[in-house]
């Protein structure tokens, strides 16, 4: 039988999931609502 305890404390994070997760918190994408707001700012000729 396994003992979580003891695996937990063995693991650690592989590298690319570590760099991925850094990545995508420092990217700055735009999601759909994003988007949504910029069409209407641009329909009704709002600027930031």
């Amino acid at each position: 039988m396994l003992d979580f305890d003891e695996e937990i404390k063995k693991f650690s994070p592989s590298l690319e999931v570590s760099q991925a997760e850094e990545d995508i918190l420092q990217s700055d994408l735009k999601d759909i609502s994003d988007i949504v707001l910029q069409m209407t700012e641009d329909l009704r000729g709002v600027t930031r």
